[in-house]
């Protein structure tokens, strides 16, 4: 399916990720005569992207990049059995799945690929570029940087809470049952992944502003992810990141604490930091947005610029 306007396109296409489809939405600029780079964008912990990211690529593409959002395969439109299963390898593997569809498309600078990721994408970004994923630029959005840290600011409590049914997914799973699942975010003193006190309401301000019923897209995980999620830090790989690197921190964030996000950036060699009073939920909607989304186009304009430049078209 093809929709238009004035200043873009957009088609549903699908891609393969390790033989199971994953949906993306490619958006492209109207009338654009040149081959132009591509932004790669997909959402947080057991989000889908039609929470607010569809808000960044509008912006994205009206500036002059081609866009493309995915789903992790398991979550929202993509194919994928069982449902909400968080597999933090399987969702590398579809991270660099999704970077081979945008440089197979038409129109496209391969050379000039953008990988946007927020929250928990926010850490594969920084990932799979310190791995040595070839990229033009990264852009990480509150991101999840240190295990331990996510798992300390959770609180001891609310941790151990989630290990129950974690551990009853993980023998589930071994002798082939259906997972057993655990909200990804509910309020303080309930047993889910995020209980922060401004996890909730934030969550369900994502739902409504994107245009969404509440049910339209299910909240959960299979809890096994409990058990690895203080194993995962992608600061390990920060040093390692060629690319220039915009990474994003909010000041209250109570998920992904300021100090440990800004010590992984600091290790970056290319890298542009900003910090944002807020809190977690809030770069994804106004007031806060605005400015999040023109720091973005700023830094995209400067490093990843959506026409070549001069010196590049006479060489």
């Amino acid at each position: 399916m093809v929709a238009s306007s004035d200043a873009f396109t957009t088609s549903e296409e699908w891609f393969d990720s390790s033989g199971t489809r994953c949906a993306a939405r490619v958006y492209r600029p109207s009338g654009a005569t040149q081959e132009r780079p591509v932004v790669v964008m997909a959402h947080g912990f057991g989000s889908v992207r039609a929470l607010r990211l569809y808000a960044y690529a509008e912006r994205f593409v009206a500036a002059g990049y081609v866009v493309v959002v995915f789903d992790y395969r398991g979550f929202g439109e993509s194919d994928g059995e069982p449902r909400q299963v968080l597999d933090i390898a399987m969702q590398h593997q579809d991270w660099r799945a999704a970077l081979g569809h945008a440089r197979s498309l038409d129109g496209v600078d391969r050379s000039r690929i953008v990988a946007w990721g927020t929250s928990f994408a926010g850490g594969h970004v920084i990932t799979i570029a310190g791995q040595g994923e070839p990229l033009a630029a990264i852009i990480a959005q509150v991101p999840h940087v240190s295990g331990p840290a996510a798992v300390r600011s959770t609180g001891l409590r609310a941790a151990l809470r989630a290990v129950v049914p974690g551990v009853r997914d993980v023998v589930g799973a071994r002798l082939g049952r259906d997972p057993v699942y655990i909200a990804s975010v509910d309020v303080p003193g309930r047993t889910a992944m995020m209980t922060s006190p401004d996890a909730y309401a934030g969550m369900l301000r994502l739902v409504h502003e994107s245009g969404l019923s509440e049910d339209a897209y299910p909240r959960t995980v299979a809890a096994r992810i409990a058990l690895s999620i203080g194993a995962y830090s992608p600061r390990r790989w920060a040093a390692g990141i060629e690319c220039p690197a915009l990474v994003q921190i909010v000041s209250q964030d109570a998920i992904t604490p300021r100090r440990v996000a800004e010590r992984a950036a600091a290790t970056i060699r290319r890298s542009t930091v900003h910090v944002y009073d807020g809190g977690h939920f809030d770069p994804y909607v106004e007031p806060l947005f605005e400015t999040v989304v023109s720091d973005q186009l700023a830094f995209l304009l400067r490093h990843v610029p959506p026409t070549p430049t001069r010196s590049k078209e006479t060489s």
